[in-house]
């Protein structure tokens, strides 16, 4: 089993947020974890995101894909063409939020493809914060709409930036 970590955009630094102490927490479970300097990582692009995507989930095992914010979008677009056994998001949005360097990514040029990401996924766990400064509440809670995911809607932990993340190890754990 892979598990591919997906940061946000804004920058290369992975040692940032809690990608870091997640990827030790899955190795120790005996998980091969890719947590890598995205290509483009300031605009998140997808022209070279999901190809980064597509790249570390083609070894033949089963892929569960982790992202956050845009690394969580990213999954979603790859998710309409490609197989995962699971995918957990936090973060996430639909729509470019009116944000010029968000339209700049190409995540949000065409309709979202809900069924086919429905069944290219075992499952979605999603989180979700009521009092996320970047994402509206509006745009998580569609997704859970769209996709029935099994959501957690936070009261205050704002876009999820701290620097470790229990209950998405914990919610990982009951998959396995």
């Amino acid at each position: 089993m892979i598990a591919i970590i997906l940061p946000g955009n804004g920058g290369p630094d992975i040692d940032r947020n809690w990608y870091k102490s997640v990827k030790k927490e899955l190795e120790s479970l005996g998980i091969r974890v890719v947590l890598q300097t995205m290509p483009d990582p300031i605009l998140a692009r997808k022209e070279f995101w999901l190809p980064f995507i597509e790249h570390h989930a083609s070894q033949k095992q089963k892929v569960i894909l982790i992202g956050h914010s845009s690394g969580a979008v990213a999954i979603l677009r790859y998710l309409e063409t490609h197989k995962a056994e699971g995918a957990i998001i936090a973060g996430a949005c639909v729509t470019d939020l009116g944000d010029d360097m968000e339209k700049a990514s190409g995540y949000y040029d065409s309709a979202w493809q809900w069924e086919s990401i429905k069944k290219n996924t075992g499952w979605i766990i999603q989180f979700a914060s009521r009092d996320d400064p970047y994402i509206p509440i509006e745009e998580e809670r569609y997704i859970n709409e769209m996709l029935n995911t099994e959501y957690h809607e936070f009261e205050d932990r704002g876009h999820f930036m701290d620097d470790d993340f229990p209950e998405l190890v914990q919610e990982l754990r009951k998959k396995l």
